[in-house]
């Protein structure tokens, strides 16, 4: 084995280990809000099946539902139902790792330079930490990449086996998480955008036309000088298509800033996506994958929650950092970017800005682009520094400071989290619903709960008003045409009723609502405690429960 190859592996061992320990030290140890629900629909298919997934089973509505990631909600409830709590954290560090290195196996794919690949890797985890949590998008983050090294790789080598990987990796989409199964299409949308633009370009359509237009027009004026001139115009047409071909070559191979690559491959990539498009069949939701993403844009749910907001740059300082270094490298210096990569670019950043949610797709998709730009940079101005750290961190000594450093960092990080709770009791009610179970009969009331906790509830076997499954509390998604029935939007009813924007005690008549769950310091809470119509039944940390007087004017 010659040394160059012996330091590749030995760095890409060291990164790979590096990243791990990151990435499992920011894994959050504190359940998140969709993972109890995740964990009971888990539950439930695993003891029934999925063969009847159309009605809600744990609100007190009686909702039509068809569930959009039972795949991932199966094997969270496997993991929960062996190692319990202590398995979903551990679940949702290994997770993160594996995004982690499949991030770095991207951009080391598309630079070449895997000291700048580990670092822009690091720095990409980082700026989506927020979005690393125990949620089916976890994993179709990591599929989602895996999606753009296999098109690169399917482009570059041209092999069955990539072809293959982009159609099972749909497949798994629609199953894993049917609600984002549009944007996987999205990922090719570049590739096939590059490939049009140079075919437009090379296809001198405008040249073409007027050709065609003397060559009409020669054979219909049968005059000879007529005719001679459309020939000798036909001729410099030509020589001007001929032209334009030579400098074209002579720009794409020495290019300004962006570079241009038409890959015929990339058409076999269009009936590649065709293919794929056909997965979204194969799952219990039906039609869903290709319905469920329009319907929730359709709705006001994402005007509502936090992470369909817009991106306000001075509250996000990395991804506005990032931008910068985008900007900065494409005017300052003489770096080139792919079409591909600039369209991949330009696209996510206007979708991260109109979405904080999206700004996790930024990072993972455009880490690797900015570790390119980056990598060519040190390859054209300072290409012996990268090899003597790359020389250093491949030798044993280094490898080991490095990844004694990482340990060190990780140890950090995940210290404080062995003292912290896996359920939150400040956010989530735990000792009320203990007092519920044991002093109230939950399956034959109605119960009024909050948004953020509604998961915890049902959980806990309680049905509840609203849980952060918000897209079956919409119209869009709970009317049955079928069956005559409406769609009802509990969703703004229960926002509402929180925010006391509504007469709480007109929609809890229209609901029946028997009792209600609140925050000890909300609105409403304040509004109950004087409310002679309401009988405070629990007082107790954060959470106070009330029973409504039915019978009482």
């Amino acid at each position: 084995m010659d040394s160059s190859k012996r330091q590749n592996i030995i760095f890409n061992i060291v990164a790979v280990i590096c990243i791990a320990l990151f990435c499992m030290s920011i894994a959050p140890k504190t359940l998140q809000n969709d993972t109890y629900y995740t964990i009971k629909i888990g539950e439930y298919i695993s003891h029934h099946g999925i063969s009847d997934l159309t009605t809600d089973l744990y609100s007190w509505h009686n909702l039509p539902y068809t569930y959009p990631h039972w795949l991932y909600d199966l094997g969270m409830f496997m993991i929960y139902n062996h190692f319990g709590q202590l398995g979903i954290y551990i679940s949702t560090m290994i997770f993160s790792a594996l995004l982690g290195i499949s991030v770095y196996a991207l951009s080391v794919k598309k630079s070449n330079n895997k000291v700048v690949s580990l670092i822009i890797t690091l720095g990409a985890i980082y700026l989506m930490k927020s979005f690393i949590a125990a949620r089916a998008q976890l994993v179709t983050f990591i599929l989602f990449v895996l999606t753009v090294y296999h098109i690169e790789m399917f482009l570059e080598t041209h092999k069955k086996r990539n072809a293959i990987a982009l159609i099972i990796i749909p497949l798994l989409i629609a199953n894993l998480h049917c609600a984002v199964f549009p944007f996987y299409f999205v990922l090719f949308l570049p590739y096939i955008g590059e490939y049009l633009w140079t075919w437009l370009i090379d296809w001198d359509l405008d040249r073409r036309i007027i050709g065609g237009v003397y060559k009409i027009f020669g054979k219909v004026v049968k005059r000879e000088t007529v005719q001679i001139k459309c020939q000798e115009k036909r001729e410099k047409i030509k020589f001007d298509i001929s032209e334009r071909q030579r400098k074209r070559k002579i720009l794409r191979e020495h290019p300004y800033k962006i570079k241009l690559h038409k890959n015929k491959y990339v058409l076999w990539l269009i009936v590649i996506a065709i293919i794929a498009g056909l997965t979204g069949f194969l799952n219990p939701a039906g039609n869903g994958a290709y319905t469920y993403l329009y319907k929730t844009l359709q709705g006001n749910t994402t005007a509502s929650i936090n992470e369909h907001l817009p991106v306000v740059l001075a509250e996000s300082p990395e991804f506005f950092i990032t931008l910068v270094m985008f900007l900065a490298i494409l005017i300052f210096t003489d770096t080139k970017i792919k079409l591909s990569d600039l369209f991949m670019l330009v696209g996510l950043t206007y979708l991260s800005i109109k979405s904080r949610r999206q700004v996790s797709m930024f990072a993972i998709f455009c880490g690797p682009i900015l570790a390119k730009m980056i990598g060519d940079m040190f390859q054209k101005y300072d290409k012996e520094t990268y090899l003597k750290v790359l020389r250093f961190f491949s030798d044993w000594f280094g490898a080991i400071i490095l990844v004694c450093l990482f340990m060190i960092i990780a140890t950090r990080q995940i210290k404080p989290k062995l003292s912290e709770d896996y359920v939150d009791a400040n956010t989530y009610p735990v000792e009320a619903s203990d007092w519920m179970l044991a002093n109230l009969d939950v399956k034959n009331i109605k119960l009024y709960n909050e948004y953020n906790y509604g998961s915890y509830l049902l959980f806990r076997d309680i049905p509840v008003f609203i849980d952060s499954r918000c897209d079956l509390y919409s119209p869009e998604f709970n009317a049955d045409k079928e069956k005559g029935i409406e769609g009802r939007d509990i969703f703004s009813d229960a926002l509402n009723i929180a925010g006391i924007s509504v007469d709480y005690q007109s929609k809890f008549e229209e609901y029946g609502v028997t009792h209600v769950i609140t925050y000890a310091n909300a609105k409403l809470a304040m509004l109950l405690d004087h409310d002679t119509r309401y009988n405070l039944l629990y007082n107790e940390g954060n959470f106070k429960i009330y029973e409504r007087m039915i019978n009482e004017e």
